[in-house]
């Protein structure tokens, strides 16, 4: 089961890493600076022997003269030996203060050329971090908007919200942190170990104790970090959820007083998320203070067992070389510690990386069918024959439909509520696919076009105007590039320029959250607006009037008819006053079409339900 879990780990690791691509491009000169920044970081402590030497006094005459100029070579070694003649030639010929005031200047420089190398890799990790996060929330939004709008009806906005924000966040920070613990860390562990060994071999074994000891203790708790990161970010996307409901309803929050509730609801979601990320955090930060003690602990063991072997003099080692092995060896314990921490924190992000590509992996249930064609224009008719359709592991909720919307005519689809007429309209656009039976447009299946072919001959104003928090001008001219004049011909076709140059600024006024600003007509008039612009040959009204007071109702009536003027319209409608001149008025209950004719053929039929919906509206 381990080992599973590793693998699954591993894939999911390495997808995120692609949105890096090419890794190479930050992989080499990252390697490169964190490697000389390494190389100079030994240099540092190899310069603490000779500075030893001159403080006390341990500098041997008789083998000063022995030290040889070097032959180039691109090695430590060749670095330290280049430094020793350099060093031994200064005390020869100028003294122990020149040479001590060389040491201390090569000191100066080669700090400053270790961190020059830091930043340099710190800039290329930030780098491959901001590309990697960019592409890889990019990839997810494009495919999250391209699924079909049933999978939004079943998943919560907080949650969506969740993994494109915070989900990726934690990408960015634990997966570019072992990133560079791969890159960096273990590069500057072997180097550090590397040099013990060149220093002492003996001494240095013991250094493999920590890596496998703190490796086993570490591997006991990170089985259980998973799961418990995967918990924390679904509560967090509940805690998302929850404020998007509160914050986007706060007028019925207000109005119901039930601040309270609200509250609660939070409060609770809020107390699930603290025990997550609480359990989570006990288990990640024990595995630092766990292997800095291990290392303490091991530095102490060495420091008396090699102590005790210099004072005695049984070492091969000198004084200012135990010095210089002990300083190294301390450093060991830095990158050994981050290679660990690496490890726990990457699977918090492991878990938001599998919360991210599963939904990056979903595929829309509505696909344009293998060698679908385009369609420019609407010819003739759209046709239901013989629909029924049911939700996913829902009821029935259509059942052999059957009717024809010729070219030019109206259709009105009349009823009680969750009779089924906003399902037949969705069907038209192809929003969802029939369970059974075909829909077709000038005699072609509309599985066999493509569909943004199909929604480019369709304009669709619904009983709730979808407005963004923009300007009126962008508002109307959403998704397309038409003229100022364009824009304002549309707006007074909709009854909208009057009251729109009324606004402060006209047609850059910002409309707010939704549209917030205006009222329900003004809003209303503005998604006409929006489909005149447009000028489709085909328009669904989803209860456009439904929800709007009278004199907004007629204005937005009046403009509705102007927009139905030559085209192929159908309309849902609960007044029934509003499709009177419908060209055919179906009576859709319980899934079913009970009825058809026009307005006074309806009304003739004794204890028909078009009649009594008439007779009830009129008392």
């Amino acid at each position: 089961m381990v080992a599973v879990a590793y693998l699954c780990g591993m894939k999911t690791y390495l997808r995120l890493l692609s949105f890096a691509r090419p890794v190479r491009q930050y992989a080499l000169p990252f390697f490169i600076f964190s490697l000389l920044a390494s190389v100079f970081g030994i240099l540092n402590f190899t310069l603490l022997i000779p500075l030893l030497d001159v403080l006390f006094d341990q500098i041997d005459g008789t083998k000063i003269a022995s030290y040889q100029k070097p032959e180039f070579q691109f090695s430590v070694s060749y670095l330290t030996k280049s430094f020793d003649y350099y060093f031994n030639s200064t005390v020869r010929d100028f003294g122990r203060q020149r040479a001590l005031q060389l040491v201390c200047g090569t000191i100066v420089v080669s700090v400053f050329l270790a961190n020059v190398c830091k930043y340099f890799s710190a800039r290329i990790l930030e780098r491959f971090k901001a590309n990697m996060v960019a592409r890889l929330r990019q990839s997810v939004f494009d495919n999250a908007i391209g699924l079909h709008l049933g999978f939004f009806s079943n998943q919560r906005k907080g949650d969506l919200m969740s993994r494109l924000v915070t989900d990726v966040q934690e990408v960015e920070g634990s997966i570019a942190g072992s990133f560079s613990a791969a890159f960096k860390e273990v590069f500057t562990l072997f180097v550090y170990l590397f040099a013990l060994f060149k220093i002492s071999t003996t001494l240095t074994l013991f250094a493999f104790l920590i890596i496998p000891v703190s490796g086993i203790f570490i591997s006991t708790i990170v089985k259980k970090m998973r799961q418990q990161a995967i918990e924390g970010q679904e509560r967090l996307s509940k805690i998302i959820s929850v404020m998007d409901e509160a914050f986007g309803g706060m007028r019925v929050v207000k109005g119901f007083n039930a601040e309270a509730f609200i509250s609660q609801r939070f409060d609770a979601e809020n107390e699930g998320y603290r025990r997550a990320t609480r359990a989570l955090a006990n288990k990640r930060e024990m595995a630092s203070p766990f292997s800095e003690f291990m290392g303490v602990s091991l530095v102490a063991v060495i420091l008396l067992y090699g102590g005790s072997l210099v004072l005695a003099g049984q070492s091969e080692l000198t004084a200012s070389q135990f010095i210089f092995y002990i300083a190294t060896f301390s450093q060991v314990m830095r990158p050994a510690k981050e290679i660990a921490n690496a490890f726990s924190q990457t699977q918090r992000g492991l878990a938001s990386g599998d919360r991210i590509l599963s939904l990056l992996d979903a595929q829309p249930a509505i696909q344009d069918a293998p060698g679908a064609v385009a369609i420019q224009a609407f010819e003739s008719q759209v046709e239901f024959q013989n629909v029924s359709f049911a939700y996913l592991d829902g009821p029935v909720v259509l059942e052999s439909i059957h009717f024809k919307m010729a070219k030019g005519q109206t259709v009105a689809l009349v009823g009680s509520s969750g009779g089924g007429k906003s399902t037949i309209a969705d069907l038209v656009p192809r929003f969802y696919d029939p369970t059974r039976g075909e829909i077709r447009i000038d005699g072609l299946d509309l599985r066999q076009i493509k569909q943004k072919s199909l929604r480019g001959l369709m304009g669709i104003v619904t009983q709730e105007p979808i407005l963004f928090n923009d300007t009126i001008l962008n508002n109307i001219a959403f998704g397309s590039n038409a003229s100022l004049q364009a824009i304002e011909e549309a707006a007074k076709i909709a009854n909208a320029h009057q009251f729109i140059m009324a606004q402060p600024n006209g047609y850059q006024t910002m409309i707010g959250d939704r549209g917030t600003k205006l009222s329900g007509g003004q809003r209303q008039r503005l998604s006409i607006a929006r489909a005149v612009l447009k000028n489709p040959p085909i328009l669904i009204l989803d209860e456009a009037t439904s929800a709007l007071d009278t004199e907004s109702e007629k204005l937005v009536q009046e403009a509705l008819t102007n927009l139905m003027q030559n085209r192929t319209t159908l309309v849902i409608a609960h007044r029934l006053s509003t499709i009177q001149h419908a060209d055919a008025i179906l009576v859709v209950h319980q899934g079913r079409i009970i009825e058809r004719g026009t307005h006074p053929e309806l009304l003739a039929v004794e204890d028909g339900f078009y009649r009594k919906l008439s007779s009830m509206q009129q008392a």
